[in-house]
């Protein structure tokens, strides 16, 4: 055989029709086999799986989810995966949905509600089999969905880190420094994840009748991000503690102050949020709240296969515990 006629053969693509032909069954037969829908004699399912062998056949994804209404496709909706949270979010995701037979199509919205529908639309028209959110959505007919990480108030089942302890432990270290004058940066209040931190932030720094300013933010988008970081030493002169809604943030604002000659964290002390694994590669380290990220991408996929699997029969929320993760940003 020349190397045109073995390229001719390989680019021929083995249909259903083809297995149902070599086996001598009808294509409804074959088709019941593969997606498991409908009674197979043990002897015809057996002859149907030695032709899918023999011709190396690979079932047609697309004109499946079309036939069945659904697909081995989960959508992941993220605001924005230019901030490193998120493709550690998505990394973890990945893992169990590939290992249970399931592909990923990822959306990045950067903030933007447009795209968001945009999105949500495509996942639609695609017969996502369920949807993996990290933004707030409505109910979709006849799609499973699993809220993360902001989705806190939904009808969905969801995976969340324990945002109210993690501005407790912050508020904790604080306390344990010296400082003047503390600025907290949240995230957009709009979220729980931003609003339960702050409550767990300022019930110890209150306790202690602490004072501190407070500035939110509109969005946790990396472009917002690098604004604040350029303007905040204007707004807040006297500042000598921050405290960041995230790590990036964090991170922005240690750079900025360095290129102002400040020292940190004798001149200005920063604490971060998330202990994603830029902030291990600064100095000094970053003294952050590790969230269980990749750990968080893990449970939402396994939570998402088993109500495919219909083991789910009630709302589930699990919540993941945050820890103290020490750096040299701290006084």
């Amino acid at each position: 055989m020349g190397k045109k006629q073995e390229l001719r053969e390989c680019e021929k693509m083995v249909t259903i029709r083809d297995v149902a032909k070599k086996a001598g069954v009808s294509v409804a037969s074959v088709s019941r086999y593969i997606n498991k829908n409908g009674y197979v004699r043990s002897e015809t399912g057996e002859k149907i799986a030695e032709v899918i062998k023999e011709l190396n056949y690979v079932p047609n994804e697309v004109a499946r989810s079309l036939f069945q209404k659904k697909s081995k496709i989960i959508g992941i909706l993220l605001p924005d995966i230019a901030n490193p949270y998120f493709p550690l979010l998505a990394k973890g995701i990945e893992k169990v949905l590939n290992k249970n037979g399931y592909m990923m199509m990822l959306a990045n919205t950067s903030d933007s509600e447009e795209l968001l529908q945009e999105y949500i639309t495509a996942f639609t028209k695609n017969n996502v089999s369920g949807i993996i959110t990290a933004l707030p959505i409505k109910p979709i007919d006849n799609i499973s969905v699993v809220g993360i990480d902001r989705v806190y108030e939904s009808p969905f089942n969801r995976v969340l880190p324990d945002d109210y302890l993690g501005g407790q432990i912050i508020a904790n270290e604080i306390l344990k420094t010296t400082f003047t004058n503390i600025l907290i940066i949240t995230g957009n209040l709009a979220f729980q994840s931003a609003k339960k931190r702050l409550d767990g932030l300022i019930d110890v720094l209150d306790a202690e009748t602490t004072n501190y300013e407070i500035f939110e933010t509109s969005s946790f988008n990396v472009n917002e991000l690098d604004k604040i970081a350029g303007t905040i030493f204007e707004k807040y002169p006297t500042v000598d503690t921050v405290i960041a809604a995230n790590d990036y943030l964090a991170l922005r604002i240690m750079q900025e102050a360095q290129q102002r000659g400040l020292s940190i964290p004798a001149d200005l002390q920063i604490m971060g949020y998330d202990g994603i694994p830029f902030s291990n590669m600064v100095y000094p380290k970053l003294t952050t709240i590790k969230q269980p990220v990749y750990e968080m991408g893990e449970a939402a996929a396994t939570l998402m296969v088993k109500m495919l699997n219909g083991e789910v029969d009630s709302i589930k929320e699990q919540i993941l515990p945050v820890s103290l993760q020490k750096g040299g940003s701290l006084r």
